[in-house]
């Protein structure tokens, strides 16, 4: 009896290890369900009015799992910690307006590109602090998202960092908007795509600097590194999507033209 116990006790832990979703999406030991994580970034991943996650990188991660037949759980997780949360297992994507950079590369391999992004400057409407260029930073109080690349290439430019009165960070999108409206930062440096968004749901509370921080980036999806499985299958959908015009049709739908990159 001893002996039959311990065969069960051993058939029930290999069972049970083997529930765990792996992101194999080929892999029939998991119920076929691929966690994206996502920041409240809109337009790319956000939740609405109602509760509803939406945004354009969403509407394209949803066509993708259709066309791989695998459905999808949307994660939020605070963009600081997605270092973690890929590297854990505790989501097997990040879609969400991710810049493909040295610093994210460490931990995550990357779709090829699918848009182009630029840092810019983003302030009150009527710009009262009269900023126009990064000089003029100087003694300003400038903010942008913690984990960003914007954050990234602030830290590593030790003079224009200590050229502003204070550098401040904040967790999500909509914090940096609102003390930005407050009074609290002066400029944001953000995403042009974001920034714009925001603009056109709210003209007259921002304008943007024609200034561009840094140099220019490209979105990418993000996966664990080593899972080269999931991101070809990811991939070649999603390469199906820009040549059959689907990716232009969310891109329209959500931006009013054609921003895919479409170059291998």
């Amino acid at each position: 009896m001893k002996k039959i116990f311990l065969i069960i006790i051993i058939f029930l832990m290999t069972g049970c290890g083997g529930e765990k979703n792996s992101g194999d999406v080929s892999s029939p030991r998991h119920s076929r369900i691929i966690t994206v994580g996502i920041d409240e970034f809109a337009p790319f991943g956000f939740t609405d009015a109602s509760g509803d996650i939406v945004g354009f990188d969403v509407d394209l991660a949803k066509e993708a799992a259709r066309r791989l037949g695998v459905e999808l759980e949307f994660r939020i997780i605070d963009w600081n910690s997605k270092e973690a949360e890929i590297s854990s297992g505790n989501v097997d994507m990040i879609w969400n307006g991710c810049d493909i950079i040295d610093d994210y590369k460490r931990y995550m391999i990357f779709s090829r590109p699918y848009m182009s992004n630029r840092q810019i400057l983003l302030v009150k409407k009527g710009n009262p602090q009269e900023i126009h260029s990064a000089g003029d930073l100087a003694g300003k109080i400038v903010a942008t998202q913690a984990g960003s690349n914007s954050e990234t290439y602030i830290d590593e430019d030790d003079n224009l960092r200590k050229s502003f009165a204070a550098f401040k960070t904040y967790l999500h999108i909509n914090d940096g908007f609102k003390g930005l409206r407050d009074g609290i930062y002066d400029a944001l440096i953000i995403d042009e795509i974001a920034a714009r968004y925001e603009i056109y749901k709210n003209p007259e509370a921002f304008e943007t600097v024609g200034a561009q921080i840094g140099s220019g980036t490209e979105f990418g999806i993000g996966f664990r590194k080593g899972n080269t499985q999931l991101r070809d299958k990811v991939q070649k959908v999603f390469d199906d999507m820009i040549k059959d015009g689907t990716a232009k049709k969310i891109s329209e739908e959500w931006f009013g033209a054609d921003l895919i990159k479409s170059g291998r």
